[in-house]
């Protein structure tokens, strides 16, 4: 199989005229090029090149071999721009895993600012509810970067982007909507919307609870973290959310607990992050976590 270098020099030589001139354009030696064609020749069985007085030309079986050779030796550099300008942070993409809740909250702006500034990078999202399928999809190479809360397992490369607020909501009506704060106890038996099997919330709210002994009562559970403090504004009991799956224009209250509750947000990978995902990370723990102006002030 002939050598890019061989085909560049074919190249040069179609552009150049003469060898002499083809060495220069190549920063090489005049018997570099020659041996490189020969060599080139011996892999195509032909002459590819006729000496004539003012330099060379090409035979027809070097015209014909010119045009692939200009297509190898452009997809070689393009390969290379192509890896720079990922390195660069200008172009490639960022395969990304978020948790459900986060996606608008932690993700959206850092997405939004990059398709503005870095318009040849384009970010894959994937939305999860089970936060195990995050380090399943890195470990099998699906995504090159998740967005989910603490901890991570010790294998993968995790930091911290950002800390999150865990809170109560329920309908502007609710006994506890009168309180500036809440305590967990204070749940103890009642109505409670909760989360179906499949989305991760269920298992840490479950043992959050048993943890401090309070038995509250689901009256409904829902798969879309969103939906829980939907759910409770609507009357049909009190939800604990982390504050990003509580949207703009929420209808209810929100409260945060007294102590206050956090949890971490982590961006994980497999290991070092690239450059590409390394600017991306930095962007994001730049922006933090966006939480509307009327949650925040309902939160103090």
């Amino acid at each position: 199989m002939p050598t890019l270098r061989a085909l560049e020099c074919l190249v040069a030589v179609a552009d150049c005229g003469s060898i002499t001139q083809a060495a220069l354009h190549l920063h090489s030696s005049q018997p570099a090029v020659s041996h490189q064609l020969a060599t080139l020749e011996r892999e195509a069985r032909t002459p590819l090149v006729r000496r004539v007085p003012r330099g060379v030309v090409l035979t027809p079986a070097g015209r014909a071999a010119l045009a692939h050779a200009r297509t190898a030796v452009e997809a070689a550099s393009s390969s290379v721009r192509a890896a720079r300008a990922v390195d660069e942070g200008t172009a490639g993409t960022v395969r990304l895993a978020v948790a459900q809740s986060l996606t608008v909250a932690l993700a959206a702006p850092t997405i939004r600012d990059w398709h503005r500034r870095r318009p040849d990078v384009s970010v894959a999202l994937r939305e999860l509810v089970v936060m195990d399928d995050a380090v399943t999809a890195l470990e099998a190479g699906e995504v090159d970067l998740a967005l989910v809360p603490a901890p991570a397992p010790a294998s993968l490369h995790a930091v911290e982007v950002a800390e999150e607020e865990v809170v109560l909501t329920a309908a502007a009506d609710h006994p506890l909507a009168a309180r500036a704060a809440v305590r967990l106890e204070e749940l103890e038996g009642l109505d409670l919307v909760h989360f179906a099997p499949e989305n991760s919330l269920r298992g840490w709210l479950d043992e959050h609870l048993v943890r401090a002994r309070v038995r509250a009562t689901p009256v409904v559970r829902t798969a879309v973290t969103a939906a829980a403090p939907q759910l409770a504004a609507a009357g049909l009991g009190v939800a604990v959310t982390p504050v990003s799956a509580v949207t703009d224009g929420f209808p209810g209250a929100v409260r945060p607990f007294e102590p206050r509750w956090t949890r971490r947000l982590l961006a994980v990978t497999l290991a070092e992050p690239d450059p590409l995902v390394a600017r991306f990370v930095a962007d994001v723990r730049r922006r933090g976590l966006r939480v509307p102006g009327a949650v925040r002030r309902q939160l103090g």
